[in-house]
């Protein structure tokens, strides 16, 4: 899928390296996006576990597992520790579905795998859209919990739902048509080597989606202190600003392992409709979405 040339640039186009000059931005996108609202249910089971040794090196953070698996019990608590990802999520779903339905056709069918599913928010969505979605989790709480609430419903019976790493899959030669990782590369180790783990469970052709935080002074004022310590969204220590990526570090990190970005939105929370929708600005909450390359 070749990617066009901006139509109208937002004023801080101009001062993004030209490695994003060919990046489609909301602005192109088709003025009408599918939302699709997760219900309050399901998410699947899958007994089958990864337990064969990684001959990959992880990089996960430990002491980012335990963070995550400190609040486990809080995922479907839509007024809980993952409030944010709840409001936000719709806005996630649409940019997602767009950019697939476009990049393949009709989403039933895709194999789809979401790395750090946590407690399936995502993932339940995705199969009820109809994709054959596989959710992986490094927090076995994080999967347990998403077992449980699958079992709720029948609709989504069929996720496949394992406590392993993306690195794990690549060992196992697991390949998917997409490939979403949504806030999740701020918490690793190695954002490189996680890209590189994502490219090669994507197929030729395929496609990844990956999800973060600009790393501005707005990301610190707005994503941390705002959010973790004024409004208290989010536990305090949930993010480090260091960690965040810029999109043009996430551009080159996805291009040096064969992914080539096509689109890029923003994220912006409108706090008088408490709703997030899709927009050009990418200063803060960002979502890339990319095609394998040869």
């Amino acid at each position: 899928m070749a990617s066009s040339k901006l139509l109208s640039q937002p004023r801080w186009f101009r001062f993004l390296p030209r490695n994003l000059s060919n990046v489609r931005l909301f602005s192109d996108l088709p003025s009408q996006l599918p939302v699709s609202e997760p219900q309050n249910s399901i998410e699947s089971k899958s007994n089958n576990r990864f337990s064969k040794p990684s001959s990959t090196p992880s990089s996960l953070k430990e002491p980012e597992l335990a963070k995550f698996s400190a609040i486990a019990d809080t995922w479907w608590d839509s007024e809980g520790p993952f409030k944010p990802l709840h409001i936000m999520n719709p806005t996630r779903l649409a940019f997602i579905r767009s950019t697939l339905c476009r990049h393949f056709g009709p989403f039933e069918g895709l194999r789809i795998i979401d790395v750090g599913c946590g407690g399936g928010i995502l993932s339940e969505p995705l199969a009820r859209m109809g994709a054959a979605v596989t959710g992986i989790d490094a927090v076995e709480k994080n999967i347990k919990i998403a077992r449980l609430h699958a079992n709720l419903d029948p609709t989504t019976s069929t996720i496949e739902y394992c406590c392993t790493t993306a690195e794990k899959l690549v060992d196992e030669q697991r390949k998917f048509d997409a490939v979403v990782a949504l806030e999740v590369i701020e918490h690793v180790a190695d954002p490189a080597e996680f890209c590189k783990s994502l490219a090669a469970l994507t197929v030729h052709e395929g496609a990844t989606v990956v999800s973060t935080i600009n790393r501005s002074m707005r990301s610190y004022a707005t994503a941390i202190v705002a959010a973790e310590y004024l409004l208290q969204w989010l536990p305090k220590g949930t993010h480090e600003w260091s960690s965040f990526l810029t999109p043009e570090e996430l551009t080159m990190i996805l291009k040096r392992a064969s992914i080539d970005v096509k689109e890029m939105a923003g994220f912006v929370y409108n706090p008088l409709t408490g709703r997030w929708s899709l927009s050009d600005d990418i200063s803060v909450n960002f979502i890339a979405f990319g095609t394998k390359e040869n």
